[in-house]
């Protein structure tokens, strides 16, 4: 058996419209050969299987899911880069996993499948990321840091369709302002300087539109934004996730306060770390 996992990830961090990704601490799992109990055959159609044929791989894969789908936390990305490096470990052996021109290559064609390439590069090189095609620069996170998410039980997010509501030309006030915020986001997450987190996470491009058409979402981030905890939230990708930054040694308690603020269930707000491998080969 050989089985190789991809990090869940958060892309946009508010201001980072396409261009910011962080990965999170919640993999999906794509293998050959004998499928684990919780595994499950997957069909030709199925994004991982895709990208695997597209590598140059063949035969039956099996997946282990751990990344809620359509939820904007990088379902669809995590299992194409998962897939298309199996392929390259089935050819050239575990060690392509880390191998950095390999990992270049993963994220070519996945970004090319994803249609954009801040997700994808997340869950190739771990950490917070910033994608330039297929030039990705690592951006430092300060290891205090961890995130809240709030997921929705029901509802889920096609990244297409709200792709479609957003204009296709701004202001230039307007991306002056995102650019700011992004150079701000960047620093703030390097230093853990909570203060700045917050301010740097505006966003006038994309993310009012999505929480218009996503109401529970956009309820959701206001309860989170009162906790004195939660220092920033965004809407993860294009939603209808919500996440927030949280001082690691206080993740616990925030996330009890999350689910009291929204009345959410256990498994609708989650602690995650900042998932800082990126694609592996699993044991």
């Amino acid at each position: 058996m050989t089985a190789v996992s991809a990090p869940a990830s958060s892309a946009n961090l508010g201001p980072g419209f396409d261009v910011l990704g962080l990965a999170l601490s919640r993999r999906t799992v794509v293998g050959t050969g004998s499928a684990p109990a919780a595994g499950r055959e997957l069909e030709e159609s199925h994004p991982a299987v895709v990208a695997h044929r597209a590598a140059g791989g063949s035969g039956l894969l099996w997946g282990v899911g751990g990344i809620p789908m359509g939820r904007g936390l990088g379902y669809s990305g995590a299992v194409r880069v998962a897939g298309a490096m199996l392929a390259h470990v089935e050819r050239n052996g575990v060690a392509a996993a880390a191998d950095h021109d390999t990992r270049v290559e993963v994220l070519r064609l996945t970004a090319e499948l994803e249609g954009h390439p801040d997700n994808v590069a997340a869950s190739v090189f771990g950490g917070m990321v910033i994608a330039d095609g297929d030039l990705v620069s690592p951006a430092s996170v300060d290891l205090g840091l961890s995130v809240v998410v709030w997921v929705p039980a029901a509802d889920s997010t096609s990244t297409d369709r709200s792709r479609a509501t957003l204009p296709t030309v701004v202001n230039r006030p307007d991306a002056v302002f995102n650019m700011a915020r992004v150079a701000t986001l960047i620093t703030a997450v390097a230093a853990g300087d909570l203060g700045l987190l917050r301010r740097s996470v505006a966003d006038r491009l994309h993310q009012d539109i999505r929480f218009a058409a996503a109401p529970a979402s956009a309820q959701a981030a206001t309860a989170m934004e009162s906790i004195p905890g939660v220092h920033g939230v965004w809407l993860s990708g294009s939603g209808p996730t919500v996440a927030g930054w949280v001082k690691a040694d206080e993740l616990d308690q925030v996330v009890a306060a999350v689910r009291d603020a929204t009345g959410a269930s256990a498994d609708q707000v989650l602690g995650l770390a900042v998932d800082r491998e990126g694609v592996r080969v699993d044991p």
